[in-house]
């Protein structure tokens, strides 16, 4: 194998793939990216029989080959080069990395180890990237990091009619978020991991294509897959958790109530809750500590119903607001521990809905 291609381009490529596949203590075959010249240019792929991935990469093809390297290390060492192009060599047991004035091999892995291609389920739908992205982005971070539950560290995809519905939980707060198909609606019903979910929104772009069977979910786009087995957790539902008893609504701007949690929960106690006090144009955040003494902010709203006043952990609180930005947002209070529903005023083409449980406050 023999080929030459512009430095920052391959760097991406390598950096995209080491990040899809994780290290595999053991088994370096596992952890390795195999890297294809012929025609095309040059393919990165890997399989680690949980995930795998192939991505395209523009190449100058000199000698047409195959060879099977550390992902980690091969991303490594394009990221530190800042040469224009690159030339990748297979130099007997090594791969040469050459640039000018520089040398840098790094040894081949058995091929006959690596589990090889995966072959990516049916196409079920497509969406569009730039709205994927953004639901991604509100829900995934959701998703419990607790790899003892691991039912909780995913995101639930499911096609609902002509729309595309994700939903995370950490058990003590969840994120749903809906979009429209671009095209298709047969049936998707999978828990894909959060991790992978973020990696890929931040990667994919353009018409995205998904694809899912019973034990697989994968993402297509621009020529690049990648794969991954799914979780189990259809029990994984928005429609579990009773919303239909609002007492109190609050309409008002999220940055405005997010700014104002942030500046009062300095003062909290140890357990950051501040309480949301209800007036009949505004509401009161209030916190007191011995160290750092006190604080008091009123956020202008329009409220109707009760005069119900929840209380939240401030880190909580506003993970809750941070995906509605700008934008006017409507809560609505449940008596007692009954969740407090999050949604915005005017919804845009993905719609956002965020459930938070209230602590009670010492």
């Amino acid at each position: 194998m023999d080929l030459t291609a512009t430095c920052r381009t391959l760097s991406e490529a390598a950096s995209a793939a080491a990040r899809l596949l994780p290290v595999k203590y053991g088994n370096a075959a596992l952890s390795g990216v195999l890297l294809e010249a012929g025609a095309a240019g040059l393919t990165l792929s890997g399989n680690d029989h949980e995930r795998a991935a192939r991505l395209h990469c523009a190449a100058t093809v000199h000698t047409d080959g195959a060879a099977l390297v550390p992902a980690a290390a091969l991303a490594e060492t394009l990221r530190m080069l800042d040469a224009p192009q690159v030339r990748l060599v297979v130099e007997g047991s090594r791969l040469a990395v050459r640039v000018p004035g520089a040398r840098f091999a790094l040894p081949l892995l058995d091929r006959d180890l690596h589990p090889g291609a995966v072959a990516p389920p049916e196409k079920v739908a497509e969406v569009d990237g730039a709205l994927l992205a953004r639901a991604l982005r509100s829900v995934a971070g959701t998703a419990s990091r607790d790899e003892t539950l691991p039912v909780f560290t995913g995101v639930r995809m499911r096609l609902v009619g002509d729309r595309l519905e994700l939903v995370a939980s950490d058990r003590y707060r969840m994120a749903i978020a809906s979009m429209p198909v671009v095209s298709g609606y047969s049936e998707l019903d999978a828990l894909v991991p959060a991790t992978l979910l973020t990696e890929l929104g931040k990667q994919a772009s353009g018409p995205i294509g998904l694809h899912a069977d019973r034990n697989r979910f994968a993402l297509s786009w621009s020529g690049n897959v990648a794969s991954t087995a799914v979780l189990d957790g259809g029990f994984l539902s928005a429609e579990a958790i009773p919303t239909g008893q609002v007492d109190t609504a609050l309409e008002l701007n999220a940055e405005a109530l997010a700014a104002a949690v942030r500046r009062v929960s300095f003062f909290a106690d140890g357990l950051r809750a501040l309480t949301l006090e209800v007036g009949d144009n505004q509401v009161r955040l209030a916190s007191t500590r011995d160290q750092t003494g006190e604080a008091e902010e009123f956020v202008k709203a329009d409220v109707s119903g009760g005069r119900t006043s929840p209380s939240f952990q401030a880190k909580y609180l506003l993970d809750a607001l941070q995906p509605f930005a700008d934008r006017d947002i409507r809560l609505e209070f449940q008596p007692g521990k009954r969740a407090t529903v999050l949604r915005e005023v005017t919804p845009g083409e993905v719609e956002l809905k965020y459930l938070l449980m209230p602590i009670v406050a010492r």
